[in-house]
């Protein structure tokens, strides 16, 4: 019985173990954690993202692509154009398009740059250029000027007895005068600082007068025509940089210049057989001046950006010398021309890196000439000024093309002037 009762709480007990697992199994699961859903979440975000960055991959992909394909089709075009040349493309534009197809290198701190302590490039107006040339370059440069004046004029060679009666001669003139002058000027620098330069003129002037001398009984003008043509006089000069003052205040440049008398001058020339000396008409027309020359001149450059201010004074020395021939039956002593004061001012502008333009003014007074010491009656101070506008163009890094044009202001003055000049360096 004992036994029975041993089997029986058994067999109760697995029946209870056994209703204890059917009850485990038949209940739900315990809900998640909140945290684990918000990495949930944040996944399912970064994934969308990545989706996106992968997209606009694929599209930066293709451009590449149309890029490298572009790049193909223009070193195909361009090996065609070199082929139908019949030579090879250039070094610069080899490495250029090479470039283009390298990757971007890092760009460094770029060198300080050297400060400048020649006077800037400007359109060239007067004689005197306005930079120096550098230390061991030489510039050569031909010019051609052409220049264009008329004038009229009434003498009278006699006296009045009242203002309306004149007892003597009144000679009308009109002159028209037409010179061509080629020049080639060498120049050299010697240091940064110091140029020599020489100059060769060639001249040829054309003048056509008309004339008629009242009180003699002439009905008609008479015209009249001379030429003259040769080597004009050949200067020498050199200029000198007085200071350095980088680019924040003026440079000061000294010149000296130092005229020859190479050209047939007034004196050699022969005048037309029974001409007066009011009308004393010459053969032939001379090529110089017939008198040495020395011209001391200071220049002031300052630059202002974008533009460049200058302007100078100088002084010309005419040396005077015997003349001992007769001229229409008078003689000739010792001839002293004037001296000559001149100014001169004007602001240059760049357009571009290769394109400049200058506007100036120069103006100069010459004094009387003198004969053995007097000066005769005749003789008047002249004063010439001229408004000037000049253009130059580089063509490369050693030529330049620059043209300048003056119209005369008063009435000894050409009233046009136009130089052309072509300075090339070596």
């Amino acid at each position: 019985m004992g036994q029975n009762h041993i089997k029986t709480s058994a067999k109760g007990s697995l029946i209870w173990a056994l209703v204890v697992i059917t009850s485990a199994y038949g209940q739900e699961a315990p809900p998640a954690r909140p945290d684990l859903v918000q990495i949930q979440r944040q996944l399912e975000e970064q994934s969308e993202e990545l989706a996106v960055m992968q997209h606009a991959l694929d599209e930066e992909k293709k451009k590449l692509l149309a890029h490298k394909q572009a790049l193909q089709e223009t070193r195909k075009q361009l090996a065609t154009l070199q082929a139908s040349a019949g030579g090879a493309p250039t070094k610069p534009l080899v490495e250029k398009v090479a470039r283009t197809d390298a990757a971007p290198q890092p760009v460094g701190q770029a060198p300080e740059k050297k400060e400048e302590t020649r006077p800037p490039a400007i359109a060239q107006l007067f004689e005197q250029p306005g930079v120096l040339t550098a230390h061991g370059q030489f510039v050569l440069e031909p010019s051609v000027q052409y220049s264009y004046s008329s004038t009229n004029r009434v003498a009278l060679v006699g006296y009045t007895i009242i203002p309306a009666i004149v007892i003597g001669l009144i000679d009308v003139q009109t002159v028209n005068r037409q010179t061509w002058i080629g020049a080639v000027t060498a120049r050299y620098g010697l240091s940064n600082r110091l140029e020599v330069e020489a100059k060769l003129p060639y001249v040829y002037r054309n003048d056509d007068s008309v004339t008629r001398p009242l009180g003699t009984g002439a009905a008609m003008d008479s015209a009249f025509n001379a030429t003259g043509k040769g080597i004009g006089d050949i200067e020498f000069g050199a200029r000198y940089q007085l200071n350095e003052p980088g680019t924040d205040g003026p440079y000061y440049v000294a010149g000296l210049r130092f005229k020859t008398r190479t050209g047939k001058d007034p004196f050699e020339v022969s005048y037309v057989s029974g001409s007066t000396p009011v009308s004393s008409l010459q053969e032939e027309l001379p090529t110089g001046s017939g008198f040495y020359g020395i011209q001391p001149s200071l220049s002031v450059i300052y630059p202002s950006d974008p533009a460049v201010f200058f302007g100078g004074v100088n002084y010309l020395w005419n040396v005077g010398r015997d003349v001992n021939q007769d001229i229409l039956g008078q003689h000739i002593g010792k001839v002293e021309p004037g001296n000559a004061i001149g100014l001169n001012f004007g602001m240059g502008l760049a357009l571009n890196e290769r394109a400049a333009f200058s506007l100036g003014y120069e103006h100069t007074y010459i004094g009387r000439t003198k004969v053995d010491g007097v000066a005769p009656p005749s003789a008047t101070p002249i004063q010439l000024a001229s408004l000037l506008l000049g253009y130059s163009y580089r063509v490369n890094n050693k030529t330049t093309v620059s043209l300048t044009l003056g119209a005369g202001l008063t009435r000894d003055t050409p009233d046009t002037q136009l130089t052309l000049r072509v300075p090339i360096s070596f």
